[in-house]
């Protein structure tokens, strides 16, 4: 395996949880390749993505601020990019990036042209590219309470403030395409990152494309799966399934995607979990990873010792 800066990584997920990952991987090596959810369709990204049909931008530009550089231009801009306006008219809600994404994605009609341009301002190590070439939606079938009727739910928004069982998940449209740079990332891999985060718009849909389902079967990189903190944050769309839950649910939507780590927080172990992990073939990190210990906020000082130590040895331990 190469040495520390030159680890080739593709880090997938969205929102907050990918950019804590990011923030972290950004510790351990400078060749980064970010992989994002694009089925947002809620806040100022769905208002964007249903008034012209872009990607829902707020993920993208979230994970771009993360792998800003480290500098006053850097994080100067970053602080630009995420600024949300606050008024009684029509920009109330919408982010200076999500604004500035979507005008480019306008004026070049390539998503990637638009994200590379936003990563030149940024000076961002690495890239940020989306996971699809297309916006995606999202559908779960979720069990009624009581009545045990089982209803489908569609729109990322819906499914996380569904009140139920979720008992399945998929996208719409069937089969959707992963972006060809996606796939050459996953091909040129050693080590690829999945999680946390919201486990079925953030971390699920991923695992969901058939391409990129199969490219994580047949890749040579180590698969590593972060998984979520004991305290749900609040509106975690899959608070009911705790760690094991969340396990057998991925693996249940892409048994053939094995990982050859997960890694936990101590907090979230329990004899359950070990004994699946197990079951799965993959070997259980178990690292103090948490803000405290009843936060639902990973520590990135903590992430990047266990990263850092897990990605630069020759093999998982």
């Amino acid at each position: 395996m190469l040495q520390g800066n030159s680890i080739p990584v593709v880090a997938m997920g969205g929102g907050h949880g990918l950019a804590a990952t990011l923030t972290a991987l950004r510790e351990v090596t400078s060749d980064i390749t970010a992989l994002v959810t694009v089925a947002d369709d809620g806040g100022s990204s769905g208002r964007l993505r249903h008034e012209f049909g872009v990607l829902p931008p707020g993920d993208l530009r979230m994970a771009l601020a993360a792998l800003c550089s480290d500098d006053e231009w850097g994080r100067g801009w970053a602080r630009v990019l995420q600024h949300r306006f606050v008024s009684d008219g029509e920009l109330n809600g919408h982010n200076v990036g999500n604004l500035l994404l979507t005008a480019l994605w306008e004026i070049y009609e390539d998503p990637i042209i638009g994200l590379t341009k936003v990563g030149e301002l940024l000076r961002v190590v690495g890239r940020v590219l989306p996971m699809s070439s297309i916006p995606l939606e999202i559908q779960a079938l979720v069990r009624v309470p009581i009545s045990g009727e089982r209803q489908t739910v569609r729109g990322q928004s819906a499914v996380a403030l569904a009140r139920g069982v979720i008992e399945q998940v998929r996208l719409i449209p069937d089969a959707p395409p992963t972006h060809p740079e996606a796939l050459a990332a996953i091909e040129r891999a050693q080590w690829i990152t999945l999680g946390p985060g919201s486990w079925y718009s953030s971390v699920l849909p991923h695992v969901l494309l058939p391409e990129t389902r199969s490219a994580l079967a047949r890749t040579k990189a180590k698969r590593l799966l972060l998984l979520n903190l004991r305290a749900p944050h609040p509106g975690d769309e899959a608070a009911e399934l705790g760690a094991q839950g969340r396990l057998a649910f991925l693996h249940q939507h892409a048994p053939e995607v094995h990982f050859d780590v997960i890694l936990a927080d101590p907090s979230i172990l329990t004899s359950e979990l070990v004994d699946y992990v197990h079951s799965l073939g993959a070997n259980l990190e178990v690292r103090d990873l948490a803000h405290a210990p009843t936060s639902d906020q990973h520590d990135p000082k903590k992430v990047v010792s266990a990263l850092r130590a897990i990605m630069t040895e020759s093999s998982p331990v």
